[in-house]
């Protein structure tokens, strides 16, 4: 019926990442995190097609993946945590989350936060959903050796774009999931010329880095196969040799 606005369920992930497919059984295009609200758009069998809240992500999830929607009230600010089944360090650990991850804690138990689902998570892993950091690169930092993962968003493996996403959410800046977007909506145009400042955004044909001063960057890329450091001149001279082409633009963040 026209004038009529369409709803469609909410879901969130329950599980710690979730990878997002062009079609059921298809390929990775990008991931989700555990907590991460998506609007669940149809219905395939075992799968659902579904829309992230927090780019509008499109693609396929299995359904197992998915459960009833629980605000957050926390995000996961190490690079890395662990479920319990009880406030206590020995006792068993049931999933492994990583920065980024959502949560809604209902009470604490010492240095514990106990989650709706009734899992234990450290307070110290964790902050206010509202309290976010300051600087991307900082948090890009903390990824540094992460193995390189095409459509990857985790701790457990990160392409170009999953880097950037992730260290401007983490920031409570929004961000694409892609680069191609990125390069369009990411803050705001560079000239070419320009000084690099830290937090600039260099963009190459399919690739994306980040600046942490005026001589280097950090990227997740196939050539190390791995988060790292590279110097600005070298990665230009050398994603141009290797047949990437030159750089196509420049966006600063803040």
């Amino acid at each position: 019926m026209t004038g009529q606005t369409q709803t469609h369920p909410v879901a969130q992930a329950v599980v710690p990442v979730v990878d997002i497919l062009d079609k059921p059984e298809g390929a990775r295009q990008r991931q989700i995190l555990y907590g991460a609200v998506v609007d669940v758009t149809g219905s395939h069998g075992e799968w659902r097609q579904i829309s992230a809240r927090r780019d509008g992500y499109t693609g396929f999830v299995r359904a197992d993946d998915l459960g009833a929607a629980v605000a957050a009230t926390h995000h996961v600010t190490s690079l890395a945590t662990h479920l319990y089944t009880s406030p206590d360090i020995k006792s068993p650990d049931l999933a492994s989350l990583s920065l980024g991850a959502e949560l809604a804690v209902v009470a604490e138990a010492g240095s514990f936060g106990r989650t709706h689902a009734g899992y234990f998570v450290p307070m110290a892993h964790i902050a206010p959903i509202r309290r976010r950091f300051s600087d991307p690169v900082a948090v890009a930092d903390l990824f540094l050796g992460t193995p390189y993962l095409w459509g990857g968003n985790s701790r457990l493996g990160l392409d170009c774009s999953g880097l950037v996403q992730a260290a401007c959410l983490a920031c409570g800046i929004a961000c694409p999931g892609d680069s191609g977007q990125q390069q369009e909506t990411a803050g705001n145009p560079v000239a070419a010329d320009a000084p690099l400042a830290r937090g600039d955004l260099v963009f190459w044909r399919g690739h994306v880095a980040m600046a942490i001063d005026d001589a280097t960057l950090i990227h997740a890329n196939a050539h190390h196969m791995a988060v790292v450091y590279e110097g600005a001149e070298d990665a230009i001279r050398r994603i141009s040799g290797q047949g990437g082409g030159a750089v196509t633009g420049r966006r600063r963040l803040g």
